[in-house]
């Protein structure tokens, strides 16, 4: 497996970007018009490519996805062409009551239709954001995102084969790597394993069938609680294969016989993910081959029981610039961060999303995660903030 650094969060083009503003006139919004008079079909097609950063989009569809999972169709505010690497996602910067909430998303559509962005969202049983997107954001309104960010795609993995195993809402970024692919390499070898509970909680199921029907090298698959009408997918895709129950290693076996030939992409809850690992890792499949993504609370609530396991009371200093900021063993950077009011984005604060990236240049600390970390990204001293508390006085580059 190959992967190459991404770009994260910069201290010194945040604060450049905040020091800026302190002295420079502020420049008035252009007004808003509707986007039937703002956006031409000759304004989107000049428009140009989508560069990382803070970008204004706008909410031009709305629906249902399943009993609980909306997806939603976003347009720059101002035309422009969504350029991101497919299975990477974009973070949300909103309001709620009164509190700015970061959120991250795996972008669900594909790069190879640029001229819009889905995202796709799962109502989570008390998510705040989760539930705020699917009950207010609607058709017409105006969000705010950065990105695109995030290693787990198919430019920072190469592959020659793959095999997509997801469960719930871990398939957006699976969806969006088979349309890349189907809509660009047509002759990709894509063997696709997803697990839901019941057929009426398979997300895409209408797009997964349309893209395996046009390709005999895509081989649908569905691991489901019961085989309760299956029917409805059959009639979708005729070759769709079924298994019943958690996946395993005789149904993975049954379903992709030559799984120890693929590069593996895993996308899904936390307990489902760590079976996979384990499956694979007892059947000797090279490890090597094995990536995986995640979001979601409970991944949250992992890091925080971590840190907690061990908690310490001594104190030490945390140097960004020529602020220094006194932290106990037992904060994170991100505490630090905070409290001082120094521009940062935590999205998903699990150590996951990669958007609390910053560089250590002096100093000892420990972290609980660096899975949106590179080899490279770790060797210059990056960590994730959200997940790292210092063991010494500790000094960041601006």
């Amino acid at each position: 497996m190959s992967s190459s650094p991404s770009v994260g969060f910069s201290f010194s083009q945040a604060l450049s970007a905040q020091a800026a503003k302190s002295v420079a006139p502020v420049k008035e919004a252009p007004p808003v018009v509707e986007p039937a008079t703002q956006i031409t079909q000759e304004a989107i097609l000049a428009a140009n490519n989508w560069q990382r950063g803070e970008v204004k989009l706008h909410c031009v569809e709305k629906w249902n996805e399943t009993h609980n999972v909306v997806s939603f169709r976003f347009q720059g505010l101002t035309p422009v062409k969504f350029n991101f690497k497919p299975g990477q996602f974009i973070t949300f910067k909103l309001d709620i009551d009164g509190e700015k909430i970061y959120r991250s998303y795996t972008i669900s559509s594909s790069p190879s239709r640029p001229f819009s962005l889905v995202v796709t969202v799962k109502r989570i049983e008390d998510g705040l954001v989760s539930n705020y997107l699917a009950d207010t954001l609607n058709v017409g309104d105006d969000v705010t995102v950065t990105g695109p960010d995030g290693i787990f795609n198919l430019v920072d993995i190469a592959a020659d084969k793959y095999l997509f195993l997801s469960a719930g809402c871990g398939v957006t970024p699976m969806h969006s790597m088979s349309r890349w692919l189907c809509d660009t390499t047509t002759d990709s070898d894509i063997a696709f394993v997803h697990s839901a509970k019941t057929v009426n909680d398979i997300i895409f199921a209408d797009s997964m069938a349309s893209m395996a029907s046009r390709s005999q090298k895509f081989n649908l698959n569905y691991m489901l609680k019961s085989d309760e009408n299956s029917q409805v997918l059959t009639d979708k895709h005729e070759a769709t294969g079924f298994g019943i129950g958690r996946l395993n290693l005789e149904s993975l076996i049954k379903l992709v016989p030559d799984y120890q030939q693929r590069t593996v992409f895993v996308c899904g809850p936390e307990s489902y993910m760590a079976d996979v690992k384990l499956l694979l890792a007892a059947a000797e499949f090279d490890m090597s081959q094995f990536n995986q993504e995640s979001f979601g609370e409970s991944s949250a609530m992992g890091v925080k029981a971590a840190l907690e396991s061990n908690p310490s009371t001594e104190q030490f200093m945390l140097s960004i610039g020529d602020k220094d900021i006194p932290l106990t063993g037992d904060q994170t950077l991100l505490d630090g961060i905070e409290s001082a009011k120094l521009p940062i984005i935590a999205a998903c604060r699990s150590g996951v999303c990669g958007a609390c990236k910053c560089q250590v240049v002096s100093g000892t600390f420990k972290s609980t995660s660096q899975m949106a970390l590179t080899p490279d990204e770790i060797a210059a001293g990056f960590v994730l903030a959200c997940s790292t508390k210092i063991t010494s006085n500790v000094q960041l580059k601006m």
